[in-house]
């Protein structure tokens, strides 16, 4: 029989193993407590990775309704802009139209009549056929 046997065997009679026994004893202790530990901190990361993933989600919710709210917008103010254009080339055409009957009016009578040019409100957006003419805007108009 080896030393290593009667370690094993005869350990628990023998005073000379008692201290490898209690070695062995605290050292199984203590790794149980640190691997105790490691589970704890591992489940508290994982917590934490838990959390962190739920507050991101609430912050893409809540970035995709900002968005989605914007585009929204967006597409009413396109929506708003096509009527808008639509209707200054038809106002355009009225205004031309009304010139040209002017003209008709300056040849046939003799009159002297001041016809103004119209500018092309699609080319030149921001020069207005009616500068006099106050713009009117509302201030919610431009918050999103």
């Amino acid at each position: 029989m080896s030393a290593r046997q009667v370690a094993s065997s005869g350990s628990d009679s023998d005073p000379r193993y008692a201290n490898v026994d209690e070695r062995k004893r605290k050292r199984m202790i203590s790794n149980r407590e640190s691997a105790r530990r490691s589970r704890m901190r591992k489940q508290k990361q994982m917590e934490d990775l838990v959390n962190e993933v739920s507050k991101l989600q609430n912050e893409n919710n809540q970035l995709m309704q900002g968005i989605n709210v914007g585009q929204q917008r967006r597409m009413e103010m396109e929506s708003a802009n096509n009527v808008l254009r639509a209707q200054a080339v038809e106002l355009t055409e009225r205004l031309r139209s009304l010139n040209s009957v002017l003209q008709i009016v300056e040849d046939v009578s003799g009159l002297s009549m001041e016809i103004p040019e119209i500018p092309d409100p699609l080319l030149k957006p921001w020069q207005l056929p009616c500068s006099g003419m106050p713009i009117m805007a509302s201030a919610d108009m431009f918050q999103y």
